[in-house]
């Protein structure tokens, strides 16, 4: 991950720079005040991150909370890591609140590994047959707290008419940069596919910003779980889209055994996402908006 200065993503987000990082690190965690501290950055929309030395890392919400979202993501960590083929986050402490700072915080073991880009996988079939791999672990999890995916939205358990109106109107608004024609036709098929309310285990986010590889192509660990639960099958499948070459994705499907509307549903949600995320970003982000506008042009590339 790339060492830069902290930038302001949300207009109420709080004021987080490496002085008030350092000042959180050193009062709470005395033992690592030596260690030199650089932010990071992950490409993410809710965390600051910085890294503290060589083993560890800092994360602060960019909207800071009392409640205890941190201690329940240290639980979930804990609980997951051991069902799971690669390497993932893990809590080494917690930070209180503070007047400078309003919500608990967070300290990781730090993850080696750089993030994939769909244009230079160095060994792509490989990368395919570990994220399915993650995949098909990730569903076979059985533990007796099953938190919703997305909770508070309820994104990935929703049907998938609940995203319609909001696709549709994204579409119209995107009339000259994609080919809405065939965004409104590839959006129909899938959400003419049919969903029994099966739910396992989803990452629910599995962007290349959230996953590491090895010089040599194979992934070495996924991140951010905040998001993470029991929802719809075909949430996990966004990296089919969003990462994987095409000529590679008849394998990862069979790897983990997709039927036809899980994988439409699958290729619908990936669509709706970038869809109507891309508005926000198109003026403002544009790497963010090229990474949504790949997406786009991957679906409606695929035969339908």
């Amino acid at each position: 991950m790339a060492l830069v200065s902290p930038r302001k993503i949300h207009a109420d987000q709080a004021d987080i720079d490496t002085p008030l990082v350092r000042e959180l690190v050193d009062a709470q965690f005395p033992q690592w005040a030596a260690l030199p501290l650089e932010p990071v950055d992950s490409g993410g929309m809710v965390n600051a991150i910085y890294r503290l030395g060589s083993d560890l890392s800092v994360r602060l919400p960019l909207r800071p909370s009392t409640t205890d979202e941190v201690q329940r993501e240290q639980a979930k960590l804990a609980a997951l890591a051991p069902f799971l083929p690669v390497a993932i986050p893990s809590v080494e402490a917690i930070g209180s609140p503070t007047d400078a700072f309003p919500g608990e915080w967070a300290v990781h073991r730090w993850l080696t590994g750089s993030h994939p880009s769909p244009d230079a996988l160095a060994d792509p079939r490989r990368l395919a047959m570990d994220l399915a791999a993650f995949v098909d672990a990730f569903r076979r999890i059985d533990l007796p707290d099953r938190p919703p995916a997305y909770p508070g939205e309820r994104r990935t358990r929703a049907p998938m008419d609940s995203m319609d109106s909001l696709t549709r109107k994204a579409i119209g608004e995107l009339d000259g940069l994609i080919d809405t024609r065939a965004a409104l036709a590839s959006w129909e098929e899938s959400l003419a596919a049919p969903y029994d309310g099966r739910e396992v285990w989803v990452h629910s986010d599995l962007t290349p910003s959230n996953l590491l590889v090895s010089a040599a192509g194979r992934l070495t660990a996924v991140l951010d779980f905040e998001s993470c639960g029991v929802g719809d099958p075909a949430c996990d499948l966004f990296v089919v889209w969003n990462l994987l070459p095409a000529s590679l994705r008849d394998e990862f499907r069979t790897a983990l055994d997709v039927d036809d509307a899980t994988w439409l549903r699958g290729r619908g949600r990936v669509l709706s996402q970038a869809l109507i995320t891309l508005p926000h970003f198109k003026d403002t982000k544009p790497a963010m908006a090229n990474t949504k506008l790949h997406v786009i042009r991957e679906v409606l590339a695929a035969p339908r």
